[in-house]
This record gives C-alpha cells, sequence and structure tokens, in this order.
C-alpha cells in the first residue's frame, strides 16, 4: 500500500532530517561478552544488534568438514521482540537467506586454509530492527571476527543506497525502505574494493544503479572507520588498565 508520507521535502531534507548522503547514526563497541573469542555491539539508527564469534574448532558433524579449509557458519536472527508485530521464535526463509549470503560474505575474507577441519561460528542477534539490519548484522560480524583475532585479508563492512521520491538516497530508515522505491546493500572490503555482497530490492535504471552504487560504497568506507576506530578504543582501554 502506497503511503501518503512525503519521503524527502523541496530542501533535500528526509524523514528524520539528514540529508540524502547523510547515514544514520551509528555506535559501535567491541568486546562486550565474555565467553565468546570475539564479539560486537552495533547501533545504526534504530537497529540494536550484537554479534558472536566462537572459533575455529572442529567442525561437526564431521561429515561438514573441509580437509583443506575452515567454514564459516554464519547465524543471522531477529529476536521475536525486535519488531513491533511479534515475531514467530527461530530461523525463517529471511533468516536462512541473510544467513547464507553473510556467511559467503564472510569466507571471502577469512584466511580460509589456515584452519582444515575448522568451523568459525558467527552468531548474529538483531534485538531492536528499524531498517538495514542485514548491513549492521554484517558490519558488527566483520568486528566481532577482528576482535576473535581471525586472519583476514581485510575487516568487512556493509552499507546501503536506495531511491525515494525519485532520488537516490543513503541509508534508508524505516519509512523509506518501507514505501521507497529501491534498496541496494552493499559489503565490501575497504582495502581492495571488492564487493563482497550486493543484492537490490526494487527497479532502478542503470545510471540511479551506478549512483547507488557509489553512495553505497563511499557509506562503507566511512563505517569501516568507524569499525576501526571501535577495536582501537578496546585495546587502548586494556593498555591504560595493564
Amino acid at each position: 500500500m502506497k503511503s501518503d508520507i512525503k519521503l524527502i521535502d523541496g530542501s533535500g531534507k528526509r524523514l528524520d532530517g539528514r540529508t540524502p548522503d547523510e547515514l544514520r547514526k551509528i555506535k559501535i563497541e567491541a568486546g562486550v561478552l565474555h565467553r565468546a573469542e570475539g564479539s560486537c555491539y552495533l547501533e545504526w539508527g534504530n537497529n540494536k544488534v550484537i554479534a558472536a564469534v566462537y572459533g575455529p574448532r572442529e567442525a561437526i558433524p564431521r561429515h561438514t568438514q573441509n580437509p583443506l579449509r575452515a567454514i564459516v557458519n554464519a547465524r543471522y536472527n531477529m529476536a521475536a521482540f525486535s519488531v513491533d508485530d511479534r515475531k514467530r521464535p527461530g530461523p525463517d526463509r529471511r533468516s536462512r537467506e541473510i544467513s547464507k549470503v553473510i556467511s559467503e560474505a564472510l569466507e571471502k575474507v577469512v584466511i580460509m586454509e589456515q584452519f582444515p577441519r575448522a568451523s568459525i561460528d558467527v552468531n548474529i542477534e538483531v534485538l531492536d530492527a528499524e531498517a538495514g539490519t542485514r548491513c549492521a548484522g554484517l558490519t558488527a560480524a566483520g568486528v566481532a571476527l577482528a576482535d576473535a583475532g581471525i586472519p583476514m585479508i581485510d575487516i568487512p563492512v556493509a552499507c546501503a543506497a536506495g531511491k525515494i521520491e525519485g532520488q537516490i538516497v543513503l541509508d534508508l530508515g524505516k519509512e523509506e525502505d518501507n514505501f521507497g522505491a529501491a534498496d541496494l546493500p552493499v559489503a565490501i572490503s575497504p582495502r581492495t574494493g571488492e564487493i563482497l555482497l550486493l543484492q537490490m530490492d526494487g527497479h532502478l535504471t542503470l545510471d540511479e544503479f551506478n549512483k547507488a552504487l557509489d553512495l553505497a560504497i563511499s557509506g562503507c568506507y566511512t563505517v569501516s572507520e568507524l569499525q576501526k576506530k571501535a577495536l582501537l578504543s578496546k585495546y587502548e582501554s586494556i593498555m591504560e588498565v595493564k
């Protein structure tokens, strides 16, 4: 159903007062769980996400083991209380799809050959959902993997762009996601620029797609700096205590 809400006004300001190329507020904290090898708590707009990494450890059941490399098992889940309409507990088709694409994205940056027959388990729990939870989850997972000391070629990061009221904008909010024309989540390896994940929901012309892709990648580099600051902040505080 089409909303009567005007998503962007004549001055170019969006519903929450942001400009078209402005991210929502982001807070990242590394090392929040003591029983995980690595963890991250992330707030992105009204999204609240926690990621925990366990392993490398022997992959079970054994038939899943790869004798030459590790496997990454990402499990993305939205808590039943994370959305306005209470969600049925447990994985659904959307959660399984997001778990799969995040696993595939993470496998492109983790140096898998160092851990034959092992499993690296990444649990991503969405505690409060607004819009862009897959980008928030993957970004939190990247920090958690780095916090766990998992060898990687880079820390993966994700961000999205989309189209509202005929205009390309960065980092869609809830109403923009619900009533906008398109959403384009992207994950990259900032050091190499390699695209790790690219999905699209909606319709864009080729020019609009290229503009949205460039805007999302630009957002990824901004969020990447926040990831690094969160990790540095954790280890600087440890050094101060010592």
